[in-house]
């Protein structure tokens, strides 16, 4: 088996809704700035789950993934419906990022995930400031993206070798590229489901219907709600706007979990 679960958290009932009520605001806060940013909702869960509430990282990880299979869906289908969603683009990422998260999930026990995950999460500091000066500098041009195939290939892999990084890593490089914010975040987003769906295949084998309640009830309700909200909000983002709250929520991000690395 490629995952090792490690013991999971007391069993929550489903009757008991106010054991699994804040896991619920976790999965609608999160989707909501996933949905509307085309990245977080991984890194802002993992961190809730594990620094906040004790869950062991790799139940969390693996919460998160069952979660996406589901809130990527909805949110997906909340961007067609809002026209924020590029197909040309959509192919052009789908098949590499396939392929990236095949082969990441084939090769994480032969991968120093740390390592790896120290080298993205310098890129994404250095691309968040980045974007951050490209917002508040002038009113960006959009204009197609050159580089798409690799940008979509390394993010799946990435995906699947840390646990996260597919929208950090593809939406900020589109939007270094300058495609339009909206139909980026909406793309991607969209795209999201079938690499998640495909690394979280590893995940689902290795569990009982126990891992179902309650963490992974609650965050699939919370994100599936949000969905079309963080839809319809990244639709009206002005593009300068989108650039610069992508800048600061990928710098806020990154820095603090390099410090967390450090300490």
């Amino acid at each position: 088996m490629l995952y090792e679960l490690e013991p999971a958290m007391p069993e929550i009932s489903l009757a008991d809704i106010t054991a699994w009520l804040p896991y619920l605001l976790i999965g609608f806060l999160a989707q909501a700035v996933d949905g509307a940013l085309g990245m977080a909702f991984g890194v802002i869960v993992n961190t809730i789950l594990v620094g906040s509430m004790g869950l062991p990282p790799t139940l969390a990880s693996t919460h998160v993934h069952i979660v996406k299979c589901f809130t990527s869906a909805a949110s997906g289908l909340s961007h067609h419906f809002a026209g924020n969603i590029d197909f040309r683009l959509f192919i052009r990422l789908l098949f590499p990022g396939a392929i990236g998260g095949i082969m990441g999930a084939f090769l994480l026990s032969n991968v120093h995930g740390n390592f790896v995950q120290s080298i993205v999460l310098g890129y994404l500091l250095l691309i968040g400031i980045w974007l951050l000066i490209k917002g508040l500098k002038s009113s960006p041009k959009t204009r197609a993206p050159k580089v798409v195939s690799i940008v979509g290939g390394v993010g799946g892999f990435l995906d699947a070798i840390g646990g996260g990084g597919w929208g950090p890593v593809v939406t900020s490089n589109l939007l270094i590229q300058g495609a339009e914010p909206r139909k980026v975040v909406g793309t991607v987003n969209s795209v999201e489901f079938f690499i998640t769906v495909m690394i979280s295949a590893a995940f689902i084998i290795n569990l009982s219907i126990e891992n179902f309640v309650g963490p992974v009830i609650g965050l699939l309700i919370g994100g599936i709600v949000a969905a079309p909200i963080g839809a319809i909000v990244a639709k009206y983002f002005l593009p300068r706007l989108m650039l610069i709250l992508v800048g600061i929520v990928l710098t806020i991000i990154s820095a603090y979990a390099i410090v967390q690395e450090i300490l």
